[in-house]
């Protein structure tokens, strides 16, 4: 059965099947009620996605399950008449940004690129890459390591030097942030990512800046800019394509465990390419 599929076809349906597992465990569905599953459970899960996916995505994911269920021998209980019903919402409601490419997460190839299109012995330059490489290994939100604006840094709020106790990394990081040290010297009770600005006073890296930088860099390595969430997804990503388990992740990102339930439904659909290079963490996400 399985070979009534082309490949691409059998790794599309899979990476729409693990966005269905994703959902019933957000809805603590027990496994044995998810093949076969109900008419109810199916129609949940296409009024879910619709207003967040065009009527092509949505379809695509109904047929992955159905596919899932005719290679277990499972029956389905959803008629066409009603799935044709229910896509037909989806065109009205099709969100804008649905209609648009996805762009790809943050990943060390990316970081790479970007390293080579910045001047390491720049201050600004210096401090952005520290910046990047600390928040994308501490799995952390761009939030926690940059500053809203200029006057805003608070040392009961903000990370500075004084905070940083135990640096273990791997070797782009390890790299990156002594540099960061040896070019800007910031003061231990300012911003971690203090910069020399040139009027000889050290500023502390604003968001804005930090993704203004790092938009540019990307621009001249050939790439589209990424926001700086598509930095907390990579991260997500390359952990799990390290073999660390979901709920070690989930910890190291400080998620509540719902939290993290939906943020990988939401994601799945970026993240879902990388991870069936890797069959066994690809079938574990299943």
């Amino acid at each position: 059965m399985v070979h009534a599929y082309a490949e691409s076809t059998h790794e599309t349906y899979r990476s729409r099947l693990l966005v269905f597992h994703v959902f019933c465990d957000s809805k603590a569905i027990p496994e044995e009620q998810r093949a076969p599953a109900s008419n109810l459970l199916i129609k949940m899960f296409i009024s879910c996605m619709i207003g967040n996916y065009s009527r092509k995505t949505v379809s695509n994911y109904i047929n992955g399950v159905h596919a899932w269920h005719i290679l277990h021998g499972a029956d389905w209980l959803l008629n066409d008449a009603e799935v044709d019903t229910m896509l037909k919402a989806a065109i009205s409601l099709t969100p804008i940004n649905a209609k648009c490419s996805k762009h790809e997460p943050y990943t060390t190839d990316l970081i790479v690129a970007i390293q080579e299109k910045l001047n390491l012995d720049n201050p600004l330059d210096a401090s952005v890459f520290a910046c990047l490489t600390t928040t994308f290994y501490a799995t952390a939100r761009v939030g926690e390591f940059t500053i809203p604006h200029l006057n805003a840094f608070d040392p009961a709020l903000h990370i500075s030097l004084n905070c940083v106790k135990d640096m273990q990394a791997c070797q782009i990081q390890k790299e990156a942030f002594p540099n960061h040290l040896q070019v800007n010297e910031p003061p231990t009770n300012f911003a971690l990512f203090a910069y020399w600005h040139k009027d000889n006073t050290h500023r502390p890296l604003m968001k804005m800046k930090f993704l203004s930088r790092l938009a540019s860099a990307m621009k001249v390595a050939g790439h589209k800019p990424l926001q700086g969430h598509r930095i907390h997804i990579g991260s997500t990503l390359e952990y799990l394509l390290w073999n660390i388990p979901f709920d070690v992740v989930k910890v190291k990102g400080w998620w509540a465990s719902d939290v993290f339930l939906v943020y990988l439904q939401k994601h799945a659909q970026i993240m879902a390419p990388y991870m069936q290079a890797v069959p066994t963490l690809h079938n574990e996400f299943l």
